[in-house]
């Protein structure tokens, strides 16, 4: 039995949805930011990180989202999430989901949380007016030299297109119109009627 640790909104919904398109039997806990419930010592005491998402399994306690969702692809093969039987195209899948982790995300983060980098509030707001163009060049990458059409890594679906689609969420926020990359935009669309995202958004939100 897995349970997911998640709050709205957030990279959690990347897992969320590989779970539901995997067919697993999975629990949910909510952690809401805005209680602070994730420096509560509970939940310190399954991610010390204090962030989400975390994913508890039979086997032990999961944190970052490449890594639980390569994990999810692995442990449901049937599911085919993944090309697991390929090393090189399985790295390249590991390869797409660890930019957007450290890259994409760091990008997008300093809109608001700076602090974790500064102090000064005159640095932080120089963050924050670096956003668009920060995580703009990031999209043009993914647009031109990294999405391979129809899905993230051609023609299968894998673990890459719920966590490009949940990214994508964010675009607006972050001073970036979604019209200047239509891959991505088409992608995103697509994504979003998809019954496995429908449920994972519908519970994140209810």
């Amino acid at each position: 039995m897995i349970t997911l640790f998640y709050a709205a909104h957030t990279c959690s919904l990347a897992s969320h949805i590989a779970l539901e398109e995997a067919g697993a039997e999975y629990s949910t806990v909510r952690i809401s930011f805005a209680k602070e419930e994730q420096l509560k010592p509970d939940y310190l005491a399954i991610n010390p990180k204090a962030r989400v998402p975390s994913m508890i399994t039979d086997q032990g306690i999961l944190t970052e989202t490449p890594a639980m969702l390569a994990f999810i692809a692995q442990s449901f093969p049937e599911a085919q999430l993944a090309p697991l039987d390929d090393p090189f195209a399985f790295a390249e899948v590991q390869a797409f989901n660890s930019y957007l982790c450290s890259t994409l995300h760091v990008a997008h983060a300093h809109r608001m949380r700076g602090y974790r980098w500064a102090y000064d509030a005159t640095s932080i707001e120089d963050m924050k007016r670096k956003v668009p163009e920060s995580v703009g060049a990031c999209y043009d990458l993914i647009e031109h030299k990294m999405f391979r059409g129809p899905w993230v890594m051609g023609e299968t679906y894998t673990i890459c297109d719920p966590y490009l689609f949940t990214v994508a969420q964010w675009l607006e926020g972050d001073g970036v119109d979604p019209a200047r990359f239509p891959k991505v935009s088409d992608h995103r669309k697509r994504m979003s009627e998809r019954d496995t995202v429908r449920r994972a958004i519908a519970e994140e939100l209810a």
